[in-house]
């Protein structure tokens, strides 16, 4: 068997032979982001199938293509779509693509999901900056065996989510007259909708918002000693005392009203960095 240092290098080679530039940012889009991929000024777009070790994305809303090019002047390689735990994929093979950015070079990752309100100040199609998060997936990508050459064997986690970048996503925000909400996301494992139940917990522990992705690749671009910036765009409205049967339909008609907006404030992000 590959050990995971060597598959990095596999897959980080295979995307190099068609892009040779050095990203400075990595970024993952979420549900409703199309609008951004086609922002960057594209060099390259490699299907996952086209990676050695990625996995293939199974969701009907993800096109699963890594787009490599320039946004705002900046080097940048995208996921358009993403693995989820769900899936049936390991924590681990959902965070490779990570590991291979971090081997291409990039300093800065940006992630982005589509979730669900929890807290009742919130809107459907906002946008929240993500400050901290829960772990609730059961699992964990660096369970196992550490490789030293990728990072620790114990991660300091008091600092997940980079005050800096948060500070200078503000100021972008505020340059476009954009507001964004600040909150905790918590991840769990799905892929059902939670029960009236299961969201009073949820929020009782600390959430405003919750999804089936994002921790677990902030967690190893942590290990790799990247610096992460996250956004959620909250596309329902999970308040157990007015909860509805979910729309899917209308689930992505928000994430999509929610993309335009990180289509619009991530490139004047990117562009401050």
């Amino acid at each position: 068997m590959i050990g995971l240092a060597n598959q990095i290098a596999e897959a980080a080679s295979s995307i190099r032979a068609r892009w040779n530039a050095t990203p400075k940012v990595g970024l993952i889009l979420g549900t409703g982001l199309g609008g951004l991929a086609a922002q960057i000024q594209q060099d390259a777009v490699i299907h996952y199938s086209q990676i050695p070790h990625f996995p293939t994305s199974t969701v009907e809303s993800h096109k699963g293509q890594l787009v490599c090019g320039e946004l705002s002047g900046v080097p940048i390689v995208a996921m358009e779509g993403r693995f989820h735990f769900y899936e049936g994929y390991s924590l681990q093979q959902v965070t490779f693509p990570v590991r291979v950015m971090k081997a291409l070079g990039i300093e800065i990752l940006i992630v982005t999901n589509a979730a669900g309100g929890m807290n009742p100040s919130f809107k459907l199609a906002d946008v929240m900056l993500i400050e901290d998060h829960i772990n609730l997936l059961g699992d964990n990508p660096l369970r196992g065996i550490n490789d030293d050459t990728l990072g620790p064997r114990f991660p300091d986690m008091c600092e997940p989510y980079d005050k800096r970048l948060i500070e200078v996503a503000k100021q972008a925000a505020a340059g476009i007259g954009m507001s964004l909400r600040e909150g905790v996301f918590v991840a769990v494992a799905g892929p059902n909708l939670e029960t009236r139940a299961e969201y009073r917990m949820l929020r009782t522990i600390g959430a405003d918002v919750v999804g089936m992705s994002t921790v677990p690749e902030a967690i190893v671009a942590k290990h790799a000693n990247l610096r992460v910036l996250g956004f959620s765009i909250v596309t329902d409205m999970c308040l157990p005392d007015e909860l509805e049967p979910v729309d899917l339909p209308k689930i992505l008609k928000v994430a999509a009203i929610g993309g335009e907006k990180l289509s619009q404030l991530i490139p004047q992000v990117v562009a401050r960095l």
